[in-house]
């Protein structure tokens, strides 16, 4: 094996960059990070070595060059820098491949061209990402620079899940379908979980509840993915922190030739004030969780619904998959409240679905099951890993090409 078996991947948005530095040789992490508010006011980086205390800086990012410039300072300080020898591939995120892309992808000319050329189907997201592969490709043109997507996993998706029941040609001609999203944590996810209940997960069906600030479920069957609850954008499926999930189309003509809105305005409405923080004015799940104790009323109709939404896909994802072995929870709420896990699962007794009080109720560590000894479905709780994924993939396609 080369010696360079480090793998640093880019999470990059429209105003920050999300890093951490792998080392693929045995998946150990080796330093990581944030910088937020690039080219905005109150601009900071803050990195976290494998050994010590965070450092942080807080100065003027104006762009993304300036923050992958003191990205890479961070990292020579710590004797790991963007131009060590042992660096294999700079791995970037990408969130949406569209049909075109359903595996990492070492980065050309050409691909970053199909790349942008996405852009219309993920206009919040791809142009950041773009940014941050443009960066680093210009800080080290020698380096393998892979993309890994969001959308690749639900590659796999049969045509009656993936498609709309809409004109085909208008269909074909705009690129509409059902993509799905969060898919590096719902390989992780299932893989990991499948590796909890000591099988191979070509053996297992698992419905993966991705619960974060943006929130999507999946139906994995033996690996593959089957089903997923976002669609052409990450707008669609379940509840979020500010997004709305699920509506009736016709919501958006109503509120535009009743209402008077503008498309803007209905985009902004339905993508950044509605799902919990239209509810009840809270994203975060433990505030909601709070107030609902309190007996808020706004907050418990948001917790209801919330709930409301995630068992009716619980249980469409039990009868895509016929048998369920296990049932996934993971991310920010998914991974840390016990009250949506025991709210989501009570009285699916009859589908083999429980969570055991005790367990549910321990604090959150390591991929662990909460179920009663015996169920029929496993419940697990499940951290996910994008980063370790996202590497993993990469550092396999380049030992791949290189050998």
């Amino acid at each position: 094996m080369s010696a360079a078996t480090r793998v640093l991947v880019l999470n990059s948005g429209s105003s920050s960059v999300k890093y951490r530095l792998l080392d693929m040789a045995d998946g150990r992490p080796l330093a990581g990070g944030l910088v937020e508010r690039i080219g905005e006011e109150g601009s900071r980086l803050v990195h976290n070595p494998q050994r010590g205390e965070p450092r942080e800086q807080r100065r003027s990012f104006p762009d993304h060059a300036a923050a992958l410039k003191a990205v890479g300072e961070e990292l020579q300080a710590d004797g790991q820098g963007l131009d060590s020898p042992e660096l294999a591939a700079v791995a970037h995120r990408v969130v949406h491949g569209g049909t075109r892309f359903t595996e990492p992808t070492l980065v050309t000319e050409e691909v970053l061209a199909e790349i942008r050329a996405l852009t219309p189907l993920a206009p919040l997201h791809n142009p950041a990402n773009i940014t941050g592969i443009e960066v680093a490709r210009a800080l080290r043109p020698d380096l393998p620079q892979v993309a890994v997507f969001d959308t690749a996993f639900h590659a796999t998706l049969p045509p009656a899940a993936a498609t709309y029941a809409v004109d085909r040609a208008t269909a074909d001609r705009y690129g509409v379908r059902r993509y799905g999203f969060h898919g590096t944590s719902h390989q992780y996810v299932s893989r990991r979980t499948a590796a909890l209940l000591g099988r191979d997960p070509a053996e297992v069906n698992v419905i993966v509840l991705h619960l974060g600030n943006g929130a999507s479920a999946s139906a994995v069957a033996g690996g593959v993915c089957v089903e997923t609850s976002m669609g052409l954008t990450p707008l669609e499926g379940l509840v979020m922190g500010t997004r709305s999930g699920d509506v009736d189309p016709a919501v958006v003509f109503h509120l535009h030739r009743v209402g008077g809105l503008s498309m803007d305005a209905v985009d902004d409405l339905l993508n950044r004030r509605s799902g919990m923080v239209g509810l009840c004015g809270d994203n975060d799940m433990r505030e909601v969780e709070r107030r609902r104790g309190e007996g808020d009323p706004d907050a418990r109709l948001a917790f209801e619904v919330y709930i409301h939404r995630l068992r009716k896909y619980i249980g469409a994802y039990c009868a895509v998959l016929g048998r369920v072995d296990a049932l996934a929870f993971t991310a920010g709420v998914g991974e840390h409240s016990a009250g949506v896990r025991a709210a989501a699962t009570a009285g699916l007794e009859g589908l083999g679905i429980a969570v055991d009080e005790a367990l549910n109720g321990l604090p959150s560590g390591g991929p662990r099951l909460v179920s009663p000894a015996h169920s029929r479905v496993a419940v697990a709780v499940v951290p996910t890993d994008e980063e370790f994924e996202i590497a993993r993939q990469a550092f396999a396609l380049v030992r791949r090409t290189a050998g």
